[in-house]
């Protein structure tokens, strides 16, 4: 039922803009309402958040779209963007689905996996479109691994970045290293076996700092680092299989392939090319916004969908689980306090 309000491609379609309402009017939520407001295939119908001055004043920054409570912008819009915290995701895409409007929540989808097929099976059945933010699988980054290691035996990511106060309310897990879950999953074309993981709070209530060490079931391994307490920020990704070995700067937007099939030859070394590539990046939160529209105006396949959004967050919660594992482990050898006597984070 992709279209609720009308489907099907055509030329009329292609000219109708979607009714989007934005739930959530903090960081993430100010910049969908933008996206919205400037989309050619959407219109922003209103806002909605408990901070209902925070909520006017996004409005007027999009174009003057009003701050409503929630039953009124979910009677006025045919989709909802949510991008409220992460523990209100469920309930919030819980109810925007029953009122019959498609869906586009920030990532992770949900707070459990039980919620998160609860969400799958209610799309499934109404035929609405449940579309996961998963930001960077509309980067050019993505595209530019992608499309280059299709088979990777061992993948390297690196995260890291300076303190900011916002996205404390969860972990640096979901915060940030779900990102490069993400895309690992997206390249690995098999289920994962085995986690190992640690990780600590340091400024937060929650893990500020982790580490995974991901198997997958075809022997492809994946070794993750999330940070967001460190000195400087690093984005970086390392590829190795037998198509070559790939390496990754995404801050830089540079990316080394030595390869057997495309850049210069390097002498002495059996035929292997060296591909140097850079690219600008697009704007991903424009391109997610208009993978959005199309799914639910044209019925266009969904990129990350309810299962996408699910395996993610299952990767998530796996290298929670390991965190905690070696946690209790330090405790009981005394290497670290125990949780009743662990002071405030500072």
């Amino acid at each position: 039922m992709a279209g609720l309000f009308g489907g099907g491609a055509g030329r009329d379609v292609a000219a109708r803009q979607l009714r989007v309402g934005v739930i959530g009017a903090g960081h993430f939520g100010r910049f969908h309402a933008l996206k919205a407001a400037a989309s050619p295939r959407e219109s922003l119908v209103g806002l909605h958040d408990p901070d209902h001055a925070r909520a006017a004043a996004v409005g007027v920054e999009a174009g003057g779209a009003p701050a409503l409570a929630l039953d009124d912008l979910l009677a006025c819009c045919e989709a909802v963007v949510i991008a409220a915290p992460a523990e209100h995701h469920f309930a919030l895409a819980d109810r925007a689905l029953r009122a019959g409007r498609h869906v586009l929540v920030e990532k992770p989808i949900a707070s459990t996996l039980e919620q998160a097929d609860r969400l799958a099976a209610l799309a499934a059945g109404t035929g609405l479109v449940l579309q996961v933010g998963h930001l960077l699988r509309y980067s050019a980054e993505h595209d530019a691994i992608a499309g280059r290691i299709t088979r990777p035996l061992y993948i390297e990511a690196t995260r890291i970045a300076p303190f900011k106060p916002r996205g404390t309310d969860v972990s640096v897990i979901l915060d940030l290293m779900i990102h490069d879950l993400d895309l690992v999953l997206a390249i690995v074309d098999s289920e994962i076996v085995d986690v190992d993981a640690l990780g600590a709070a340091v400024s937060s209530p929650h893990e500020d700092i982790a580490n995974a060490r991901v198997r997958f079931a075809n022997g492809c391994v994946a070794t993750i680092t999330a940070s967001r307490i460190s000195l400087k920020t690093e984005r970086r990704m390392r590829l190795f299989s037998e198509e070559g070995y790939l390496s990754a700067d995404f801050v830089k937007r540079e990316l080394t392939m030595i390869g057997r099939d495309k850049g210069l030859l390097l002498p002495g070394t059996g035929g292997f090319r060296r591909e140097a590539v850079s690219w600008t990046d697009h704007d991903t939160l424009a391109a997610e916004h208009a993978a959005f529209a199309a799914a639910c105006l044209d019925g266009a396949p969904v990129l990350v969908d309810a299962q996408a959004g699910r395996r993610a967050l299952a990767a998530a919660l796996a290298v929670t689980d390991g965190i905690a594992a070696v946690r209790a482990l330090w405790e009981r050898s005394g290497l670290v306090s125990g949780a009743a006597s662990r002071s405030a984070p500072p």
